[in-house]
Order: structure tokens, then sequence, then C-alpha cells
């Protein structure tokens, strides 16, 4: 989920992009107390993805790394494709949700959730199987995006596979109840969504954005909607995000952080160019804006990212 954070800018720096070193995908963007934190997906086959490294900064240039937050010794139900964590933090704890195994319908994965008092953990798994585990209206558990309302109500967005739905969490975090209709799963999948849903709210209206493409192209990018409703309807707007030539390709799988009232910043991964191996990808930070009806504007993919920054809470 993206929380506010009042900024005081500094000249002189930018970020550069990738903003850290290593192969890394799916960003979660986070602000905690007076730094931003991110966490990705360890990008490599599928049978080394079983760690999550996390990303701290107190100003959106210097990151500092927090090796092994999430291993798979502590998911005993976890054996391979340990993926997109999302972070939430309610009550001095930090709920981390991840996906595993990339599930199939009929064995062991799904959406599991681990928690600590720290955002650089350990994490512990907290339920010992899978928050999510069955494929629901075709979405396969993967790619959880958890947002607060301005009401206290956590939803759950999700899917795979070209569907996604979401759900209601308890006020624990760690269970989902139905709405009020009695559904427990909504399907809400735009046109063309692939994957990697995310939502924020600004004046009232709220945002849902989701990649488009395959992961492991040049193609991936990310649109959005606008609706007056966290369930939708979701109606396609258009892309704020895609490949450019000459910066980079496979532009995708995001996150936003706010910042001073409205300063927005997008994290987000993509590929080098030249780089043909589907795993090899890195995680960025760019400005994302809004014009004077309330659309976002296409982001500027840039090998500068962004200005140095010291965050307030």
């Amino acid at each position: 989920m993206f929380l506010m954070a009042t900024v005081l800018k500094v000249s002189g720096q930018t970020s550069g992009n990738p903003i850290v070193d290593g192969w890394y995908a799916d960003p979660e963007g986070a602000v905690f107390g007076k730094q931003c934190w991110v966490f990705p997906t360890y990008s490599a086959p599928y049978d080394e993805q079983l760690h999550f490294d996390a990303f701290s900064s107190k100003d959106l240039v210097h990151w500092t790394k927090h090796p092994n937050v999430l291993t798979s010794k502590e998911v005993s139900w976890a054996r391979r494709a340990m993926w997109a964590p999302a972070i939430v933090k309610k009550d001095k704890k930090y709920y981390l949700f991840f996906a595993a195994n990339d599930v199939h319908e009929g064995e062991v994965g799904g959406i599991g959730v681990a928690v600590s008092r720290k955002p650089q953990g350990p994490y512990k798994d907290a339920l010992g199987k899978p928050l999510i585990q069955h494929i629901v209206n075709g979405a396969q558990p993967i790619d959880q995006f958890v947002f607060r309302d301005d009401d206290g109500q956590y939803y759950m967005y999700y899917g795979g596979w070209g569907h996604c739905n979401v759900v209601r969490l308890a006020d624990d975090l760690m269970s989902i109840v139905p709405f009020a209709d009695g559904d427990t799963y909504k399907e809400v999948t735009p046109e063309r969504y692939v994957e990697g849903p995310f939502m924020l709210k600004r004046g009232g209206k709220y945002y849902f954005m989701w990649s488009e493409g395959g992961w492991g192209g040049p193609d991936y990018c990310v649109s959005y909607a606008i609706s007056d409703s966290p369930l939708g309807p979701f109606h396609r707007i258009g892309k704020i995000l895609e490949q450019d030539p000459e910066v980079a390709t496979g532009a995708g799988h995001h996150s936003v952080i706010r910042a001073d009232d409205d300063e927005w910043y997008i994290i987000y991964h993509r590929r080098p160019l030249g780089e043909t191996d589907a795993n090899h990808r890195v995680t960025c930070i760019d400005r994302m804006e809004f014009d004077e009806q309330g659309f976002i504007k296409k982001v500027v993919i840039t090998k500068e990212g962004v200005k140095a920054t010291k965050i307030k809470k």
C-alpha cells in the first residue's frame, strides 16, 4: 500500500536507475516512519527464488540492503517461486504477503502472510499454510496487493493468468471475510489485464493499475482505470508506463508511493538494453504525475531516476 510522507528536497543528487544492484523485479514500495522501503522479487529461475531481500532509504538515493528478510526456511509449504511481496503495517506489526510455488489447482501453494515487529524482519510465516490457495474465477493466486481504504477496511487484489480478484481481509489480516452481499471473491478484471494489480486513492477516486503483456518480453507495460468504488467497475483508460527503446524494455509490475501532499513516485522493474534473459530485471524509480483533470500522465522512464529527498513522516 502507499503511505503519505512529507519530504524536503535536496538538490544535486539523483538515484540513478536501477536504484540497487542485482536482478530484482515486482517491487513493492512503502513509507514507514522516515524511510522508504522496497520489497522486490529476487529475479532468478523459479527453483532459486527462495528468499526476499528488502531495501531502505532515507532520501530515495542511498539504499541499504536488508538480506533474507524472509526465506523458504521459515515457510514450511514454500518450495520455489517466491514472488511479489506486499507489505502492510498495522498495530505495530508488519505483515508481508507473498506468493509461492507458482501454484496450479490441486497443488500446495498460493498467497501466504508472514509477520515481524520490524520492517527489516526477520519475518515468520503466520499461518503455516497459504491464505489463498485455490484457483477462483480463473485467477492464479499470485501478485497480491493490500490496500487500506479511508474507513479502515483492508482489501487484497490479486491474480495472474489474465484474471484479477478482490477480497476483504479480516481485521487481523490473517483471513478473508465475505462482502456484504455474501460473496467472498469478486472478479474485477479490466480489459487487457494480465497480472500485477495495484490500487491508490486520490481526490476520492480509486486508481486501479495493472500490468499487461508478457513479463519476459519487451512490451510488458502498465495501464490503469479510475472508479468511484474500490470494487470497480474498472474501465481501462490507457498505458502510463512502458519501454523506451533508448532506455530500457519490459517496464512493468510496479507500485507507487506518495510524498509531500501530491508528489508521487512509481517504483517498477525493467530490463536493461541488450539483456535477453527473462530474469534479468532491475528495480527503478521515476516521477509519476497527474494532469488537471486527474488523469495519470505517461511516465518518462529515465536513467537518472529521481532527486534526493529527505523523508519526514
